[in-house]
């Protein structure tokens, strides 16, 4: 009833959050069936993680491009195309898997498409939200969305385990670049009422307006330090390191589905304990929530048996939706509207730097020293990375404003800053979609 009386009111949201939940789906079905396509091929593990840090650095060359035109364009229009450009790579690379022509080089390029769509679709995802509600549900608008997102995680991860278990990894990238063509017909449904103008200024002028206002924030730059060695952390992990565990000890695809699976489940819960639970230390309680990530680390370097790492990834995912949910709010309770596509561009550009890196390297560092070795010592880095993040005070300190805190914002047409990143920390496999 609170939801209805809530963000579910507003259209927009509602559209925003079905485009969310079906690209998602899709998205978790493909994280699931891409190693195992480039395995398919006769590729290697090194493939495997090549193929990975293809998808991840044309985000990275695209971010701030993104960010910029985000702040200056509606950002339905920007994610619309982002999702058509997705759909076609993705379909293409469904047909040659599919047709048993696939080679590694092509299945590189199409993930580079891939990444290009992710480039200009994160910064506009970022500042699309709180246009869609008041100021005053942004922090509920933010959990309902997360607990859709992470929903949708559960049922393609599961999915996708077993339909590349048993129809093969071509299928489950078929599945995705559909999830992709239906909410990108899903986005042309939404209205919102012209922006303001705004005066003729060049990219480079936006960019670097953008980025004296990000490293005046220590708090923030200092999270997206952390996160872009995280992110490489986590993108080694769900896309070659856990992979490979399942492929060579676990049973292959459906127990690494259903260990993804798990690790959504815990996200969900994690999003409806936030539904009603409100931190008054935003980035504290975020910060404090990331070292449960190592748990799911520790416990695939073992390894254990399937149902004790899937129990490892539901609590690493229950405390990273706990980070997920109050970053996204502390950047919109702290950055203005105008300037958040922009900032946002910057959190992500600096959280992905390395996710390439850790991608590319995870393979040839498995082969060398061991996968449980590489595992451990990044389940340790991890909780390294956090002590050393609690020591600025500004992490520490900031506060979540109350509803008085802010004069009445404008209603749905731009909201007050209310209530990633980095890249709103993204889930395993989130960003693709």
């Amino acid at each position: 009833m609170r939801l209805r009386r809530g963000p579910l009111r507003s259209r927009n949201f509602r559209l925003l959050l079905g485009c969310d939940v079906v690209s998602v789906s899709g998205t978790a079905v493909a994280v699931v069936a891409i190693p195992f396509a480039v395995l398919a091929t006769g590729g290697s593990a090194a493939d495997v993680g090549y193929v990975a840090a293809a998808g991840t650095l044309p985000v990275i060359v695209f971010l701030l491009a993104g960010g910029v035109l985000a702040d200056r364009m509606p950002r339905q229009r920007i994610m619309f195309a982002a999702n058509v450009l997705q759909a076609m790579a993705q379909g293409a690379a469904a047909a040659l898997v599919l047709t048993g022509t696939a080679r590694v080089g092509e299945l590189v390029a199409l993930a580079a498409a891939r990444g290009v769509g992710v480039g200009l679709y994160f910064p506009a995802a970022q500042g699309l939200l709180p246009q869609t509600v008041p100021a005053s549900q942004l922090a509920q608008a933010n959990a309902v969305s997360r607990v859709g997102r992470n929903s949708a995680q559960i049922a393609g991860t599961a999915l996708g385990g077993v339909l590349t278990g048993l129809a093969g990894p071509g299928w489950g990238l078929a599945a995705d670049a559909v999830s992709f063509a239906i909410a990108a017909a899903l986005r042309t449904g939404m209205r919102f009422p012209a922006s303001p103008p705004r005066r003729a200024t060049s990219m480079l002028h936006d960019l670097a307006e953008g980025w004296r206002d990000f490293i005046s924030r220590r708090w923030l730059w200092a999270i997206v330090v952390q996160f872009s060695f995280f992110i490489a952390i986590v993108t080694a992990t769900t896309s070659v390191l856990g992979p490979l565990v399942a492929h060579a000890r676990l049973g292959g695809a459906q127990s690494w589905g259903a260990i993804m699976a798990a690790y959504s489940a815990g996200a969900v819960l994690g999003g409806l304990v936030l539904l009603r639970l409100r931190p008054r230390r935003l980035l504290l309680a975020a910060s404090l929530s990331v070292p449960a990530f190592s748990l799911l680390l520790f416990a695939l370097a073992v390894p254990l048996a399937v149902p004790l790492i899937a129990a490892a990834g539901c609590v690493a995912g229950g405390c990273l939706e706990v980070f997920n949910v109050n970053w996204a709010v502390a950047m919109q309770q702290e950055i203005e509207p105008g300037m958040l596509s922009r900032l946002s561009s910057y959190d992500a550009l600096g959280s992905w730097a390395l996710a390439p890196a850790g991608a590319a390297a995870a393979g040839p560092a498995a082969a060398a020293v061991g996968g449980q070795a590489v595992l451990a010592g990044s389940g340790v880095l991890v909780i390294a990375l956090t002590a050393a993040v609690l020591c600025v005070p500004e992490v520490r300190q900031l506060r979540r404003r109350s509803p008085a805190d802010d004069p009445p914002g404008p209603g749905t047409t731009a909201p007050r800053p209310g209530v990633p990143g980095p890249a709103a920390s993204p889930a395993p496999g989130e960003a693709a979609g």
